[in-house]
This record gives C-alpha cells, sequence and structure tokens, in this order.
C-alpha cells in the first residue's frame, strides 16, 4: 500500500469535559452527531479514502468472498428439533442469502410448512433480521421480531399458522420475542427505553386488542439492571429476570393465570447472581450464593422460594466453573469448565448415575445444543475443534450410544483436517501467572519467526472465546498464517476468578496479558513483530486500542471492530444505549477512583504522538452498542498524532449496526475485506 493521497482531517473543535476538577479536551466531540451533514460527509470521506487505499485489493477481496463462500454449502439445512408435536428446521437454499423457517408436524416425513421465507420478508430493506420465533401452546399462531435498521429495536407482529393471516398490530420498540400464556392468546413482552435502548419494562398484550391498552406487568426503574421474559422448560411458568453484571433477581407466574401477580423467587443483593429452571415441584438454582465464586446448582420448592430455603444439590468447587444446566424428566446435564477446558455431566434423578461424556483433545469446543423436549432421552450437543469442523450429536442417556446428526461440510475438495495442527500454549504474564492460548496452523510451521500469524482477543464481560472451527479460517492458514486465540483475563476460560482479575481495577490485566502473549508467540519463534498482527472487535476493539497505545511495535498490523475506545465520556454519558449497565464491568467514572483509574487506559483519551502499527478500523452507522463516533473520534485523533506512515483506514458500513450486514454471505465481504488488509501486508496476492 503506498499513500499518495490527500489523508481525512477531521475539523478540530474544541471541547472542554471536565469531571471531578479534570479537564479534558475532546477536538473531535462534535462527530457525535449523527444529524449533522458534516458529520456525514467526514464519514463519506473517509469510506472513499479506504476505497482509493484499497483499490488494488478489490480483486483479490472479490476472490476470497468467493472463496469463503464456496467452502460453504448453499443448499443447507439445520437438524431439526422437536417441540410439542412438530419438527422444526432452519435451512438455506442456493443464491439466496436469508434463511427459510419451517415445520413438519410428528414426522420428518410430513409435508413441510413454512413459517417464514426470509429472502421474500428481506427484499428491499439494505438490512434484515428476523428474531424471536415464538409459536403458542396450540401450535396455531406465532410472534416474531423484526429489525430493517440493524439498531437492535424490533418490531413484534403475530401470524396465524394455520391461514397463513399476518395480524394487524404491530409492538414496536422491543427486544424482538414474545412469551405465550397457556391461553394461546396473551404474550408478555420486554419494551426498550427509546433513547438508550435498555430492555426497562414487561407488558402483557391479548391478541386482537390494541396495543395502546396493553398492560405494564413490570418497570426495571433501576438503570444499571435490564429484564426479559421467559417461559420455563416445563412450560409451567412465565418468569420476568432482572439482571446487571453482578446481581440477579426473578419473579414468576402460572403460565394459566397470565392477569395474576408475579411472585418473586429471591429479592435482589448486591452480588447475588442466580439463575433458575422448574421441575417437579422445584425450582433449580445456577448461583454464586455463598461465596461460591464458580457457582453451585441449588433446589427449592415452588411455594418457598426465598435463599433462606435452598438446599444444595450440586457443590461448590474450587476448580470446576459450572456455566449452565439443563433439565429432563429424569435427568439433570451440567455445562462445566475444568482447567479451560469444556465437560458435559449427566446425572439421573434418581441418582443410579451420574457420568461425564469423554473428549480428549486439548483445543476443542463442546456445547450443549437445543434441547426443548422434556421428555426425552436425547440429549443433542455440538462438538468441533480448531482443525475439525462441527459435528451436531445427539446422546442417548439411558444407552450411552451416540448418533451424528450431522457433520459440517467444507466444501471444495481441498480440506482435509489432517494437514493442520492446533496447540495450547502457556505463556507466563507480567505478574507470573500463566496465559493459556489456543492456536492453529498448517503442518509443516517452521519456528524461525517469519511466518504470519494473527492473535485474536477479547477479554471481558466473563465471555469466553472458545477453540472453534472456522472454514472462513482456512483462507488465512492456507496461505501460511498462524491463528492464536488468547485466552486472557477479563474472560471465563479458566474459572470465575480469571473474570474477576480482568474487570474494573484489575482491568489493565487483559491488555497486557495480551502483550504478553504476543512476546511469547514472538519468543517462541513462532512469528516476529515484523509478522504479527492483532483483532478484536467491541470490547475486543477496546483491546486493540489499549495494546497500541502500550506496545505499538510489538504489531504489524491491527483489525479493530465496532471498537469501544471512548471510554470515559461515554461511560460518563448515561443517555448512550448499555451505559449505566456497564458500570459492573468497568466502573462508574462518577466515582473519582474509577474516573482516574478509565482514564488510565481510556484507547482515545491515550492516543499520543508516537508510531502506530498498520490498522483498519471498521463500524456501524446504526450501531446501538458502540456508537459509531468512538471509533470515529478515535481515527480523527490518531490520524492527528501518530508519526508514522502507516496506513490507517477508517470503513463505516452505512447500512449496519454492531453485528455488521445481515445475511447469509454478506458479512462475508467484510471478512474479505479484513482478511486481505492483512495478507496484502505479507505480500499475498492470490
Amino acid at each position: 500500500m503506498k499513500d499518495q493521497l490527500i489523508i481525512p482531517a477531521a475539523p478540530k473543535k474544541e471541547q472542554l469535559l471536565e469531571k471531578h476538577k479534570d479537564v479534558r479536551i475532546d477536538n473531535y466531540f462534535w462527530l457525535n452527531d449523527r444529524e449533522d451533514k458534516a458529520v456525514l460527509e467526514y464519514l463519506e470521506e473517509e469510506n472513499a479514502y479506504n476505497d482509493r487505499l484499497t483499490a488494488h485489493t478489490k480483486d483479490f477481496q472479490k476472490h476470497l468472498f468467493e472463496e469463503m463462500k464456496a467452502r460453504i454449502k448453499e443448499d443447507d439445512s439445520s437438524v431439526p428439533y422437536k417441540l410439542n408435536g412438530y419438527w422444526y428446521s432452519t435451512r438455506y437454499e442456493k443464491d439466496k442469502g436469508y434463511p427459510i423457517y419451517s415445520r413438519r408436524k410428528e414426522t420428518l416425513d410430513a409435508p413441510e410448512e413454512i413459517l417464514f421465507d426470509c429472502n421474500k420478508e428481506a427484499e428491499g430493506h439494505s438490512y434484515f433480521k428476523l428474531t424471536g420465533l415464538s409459536v403458542s401452546p396450540d401450535n396455531s399462531l406465532i410472534s416474531f421480531g423484526v429489525d430493517t435498521v440493524g439498531r437492535r429495536q424490533y418490531t413484534i407482529q403475530f401470524k396465524n399458522l394455520l391461514t397463513g393471516e399476518l395480524y394487524p398490530e404491530k409492538i414496536e420498540n422491543v427486544s424482538g420475542s414474545a412469551t405465550w400464556s397457556s391461553d394461546n392468546k396473551t404474550v408478555f413482552y420486554t419494551q426498550k427505553n427509546p433513547e438508550t435502548l435498555r430492555s426497562h419494562k414487561i407488558f402483557r398484550h391479548v391478541l386482537g386488542t390494541p396495543v395502546s391498552e396493553d398492560v405494564e406487568v413490570f418497570h426495571e426503574v433501576d438503570d444499571t439492571f435490564s429484564t426479559f421474559v421467559y417461559k420455563t422448560k416445563s412450560r409451567k411458568f412465565i418468569v420476568i429476570g432482572s439482571g446487571a453484571t453482578l446481581t440477579s433477581e426473578y419473579r414468576v407466574l402460572l403460565a394459566d393465570n397470565p392477569t395474576g401477580d408475579f411472585q418473586v423467587i429471591h429479592p435482589r443483593e448486591r452480588g447475588l447472581e442466580y439463575g433458575i429452571s422448574h421441575y417437579d415441584g422445584h425450582f433449580y438454582i445456577l448461583t454464586n450464593a455463598d461465596e461460591a465464586t464458580n457457582f453451585k446448582v441449588m433446589k427449592v420448592a415452588e411455594g418457598a422460594t426465598h435463599r433462606d430455603h435452598w438446599e444444595s444439590l450440586i457443590p461448590h468447587r474450587e476448580d470446576v466453573l459450572i456455566e449452565d444446566f439443563d433439565i429432563f424428566s429424569e435427568y439433570l446435564v451440567i455445562s462445566e469448565r475444568v482447567n479451560g477446558l469444556n465437560e458435559i455431566r449427566i446425572k439421573r434423578w434418581d441418582e443410579t448415575e451420574d457420568y461425564y461424556l469423554p473428549f480428549d483433545n486439548e483445543t476443542y469446543s463442546v456445547y450443549v445444543g437445543t434441547n426443548l423436549d422434556f421428555e426425552t432421552d436425547i440429549l443433542r450437543y455440538v462438538y468441533n475443534a480448531l482443525t475439525t469442523p462441527s459435528s451436531v450429536i445427539d446422546f442417548d442417556m439411558r444407552t450411552k450410544e451416540k448418533e451424528i446428526m450431522k457433520e459440517q461440510e467444507v466444501l471444495g475438495g481441498t480440506f482435509d483436517k489432517n494437514n493442520y495442527q492446533s496447540e495450547r500454549i502457556w505463556a507466563t504474564a507480567q505478574d507470573g501467572t500463566k496465559v493459556p492460548m489456543s492456536i492453529v496452523y498448517r503442518k509443516g510451521l517452521q519456528k524461525d519467526g517469519t511466518a504470519p500469524l494473527l492473535q485474536y482477543g477479547y477479554g471481558s464481560y466473563g465471555s469466553t472465546i472458545d477453540p472453534y472451527f472456522s472454514s472462513v479460517r482456512l483462507s488465512l492458514l492456507d496461505r501460511g498464517f498462524i491463528y492464536a486465540i488468547a485466552h486472557i483475563r477479563g474472560g471465563e476460560y479458566l474459572g470465575r476468578s480469571w473474570y474477576e482479575d480482568g474487570k474494573l481495577f484489575k482491568k489493565k490485566n487483559t491488555f497486557t496479558d495480551f502483550i504478553d502473549c504476543s512476546r511469547y508467540l514472538i519468543e517462541q519463534g513462532y512469528t516476529s513483530s515484523e509478522h504479527l498482527y492483532a483483532m478484536g472487535g467491541s470490547a475486543g476493539g477496546l483491546l486493540m486500542g489499549a495494546v497500541i497505545n502500550m506496545a505499538p511495535n510489538l504489531y504489524n498490523g491491527i483489525v479493530s471492530a465496532v471498537p469501544f475506545v471512548d471510554v470515559v465520556t461515554t461511560m460518563l454519558d448515561d443517555s448512550i444505549p448499555l451505559t449505566t449497565g456497564e458500570y459492573d464491568e468497568w466502573g462508574d467514572p462518577n466515582d473519582p477512583k474509577y474516573y482516574e483509574y478509565m482514564k488510565s487506559y481510556s484507547p482515545y483519551d491515550n492516543v499520543k504522538a508516537q508510531d502506530y502499527p498498520n490498522m483498519l478500523v471498521t463500524t456501524g452507522f446504526h450501531d446501538s452498542q458502540v456508537q459509531y463516533w468512538e471509533p470515529a473520534k478515535w481515527v480523527a485523533k490518531l490520524r492527528e498524532l501518530k508519526t508514522d506512515t502507516n496506513i490507517l483506514l477508517f470503513h463505516t458500513n452505512m447500512d449496519a449496526g454492531h453485528s455488521g450486514a445481515s445475511g447469509r454471505f454478506e458479512a462475508l465481504k467484510e471478512v474479505a475485506e479484513e482478511y486481505a488488509f492483512l495478507l496484502d501486508f505479507e505480500g499475498i496476492k492470490e
């Protein structure tokens, strides 16, 4: 890439931001007005600059897109699952980018009923997302949510599955899903605050009545909490949940009494997290009560649910994180994590059996799949690894026999998993902590520092990035790239304490872990700083911004997608979507101590006059999670202060939100853009 063009330069308009007697000067604060014509002109100027500087890679991008698309089976379908007498599945047809949802009554040989063909529904929309499909108990009606902007503000509608009639009522500005009571006409849904987009109210709607007459049944007034509603797998209760990062609260109502009053399971206590399922007269509770850092499972009778009555079922263990559990009529299935690895435990209610499914890889990922049928011996789970495509497996918990229902097909005829090698390696962080990484590459690697390597990280919210298979990633691996996932603190790869050590006043551990992983990869000869690249999105984009401020010379290139980089200003603005619910993750900067700590690592506030690596920054204009102006301001400030001649590209998708383009294959074009950016620096053109 050669920059011989005029580089965009956003005008500087000084804005003084004062808090705790500290004054920050933000010259690009004005970019937060999406209605300002000058803002749109600047974004378009950056897009045009990006197009000009990457013009020589456009054919390569198209080639990569077609290559990645060619590995994916276009006329594909999911493994059907059974619910209330019907088999439901999702399928795709060749040359069509959106799913088709269908069902068959009782048997898989029955005639197919099309619920929705999203290819037709998406016509005329640059963005389209259908979500929250929920069928009434008598199987005759379905509710669904639609978003045609990308801001995750859905509109709920209803369809008669017997006649095909679309009902006239539309419930706007909601989370997208509705929960049916037993009467087949009453639903509960979650409304969003139109400004902050926080899910804050639960309403009851009766089909056929005006939406204006809907009854508010719950209002979450604490702006650090969000609320949601669902039905227990036993179908007996409607559940309203409220959650903040560190605190939970649930209330329940019999599904056959929709106009009744919800009863609280246990009132919220700061730091007490719990989740509930229902079975045979009891609620089963996953909780961190009594300092159960890695969580435990408890039970309580329906009639007296206060914490004083909770009884231990699966005790807390220091070395085992309980991530979730699933209830069947005869079995309790527990999803655990031990030393970073997924395990599935199966326990009969009558206590005659208690065993684990066997797995023997160090870089695999396994999780419990869709198991909506309560009265079954079959557990569906999904297994894959860095070198092994995904398999959907049905396991008979009674006979212990398994059946592979579907293996992910990698088309094109060139993929052979035996050509690839995966490893789990451990770097030593600056405080002595061992930090794991999962890596994959083509066999024959010479550890002489010449191989290009893409290091990926996230490290926030306790979200764990498991080592999973990606057919798209083959476009890097087959061109000599190594791919590494850094399981840094801030996720839960090594248990709940791994998360606690990467948040609030320990947030910098996330960044230094990533940097120490990079240095270890270089020390061990996997790559060198001339060939090392890093990638992260959203909170992972914050990670990218922090590490390039702290160690810019370690990396040749960075891809930062929808990055959360203006931490202090955003966390001080409680009108921005999701801000108040983030205090337990990052801290509340209205507290001077948190303010100072955030300011010490906030990527935007710490841009300075120094060399930075080559960079590609992407965002969506309608992003509701990280507003477009955060990366826009960040790029503008980087352009002003950076002292190098390296490439800095900024691409705003004007039709998308946080999740990028809609449609099955449109997102691949964004991946092709990122991969072409990386490959170009390695001189790889085809």
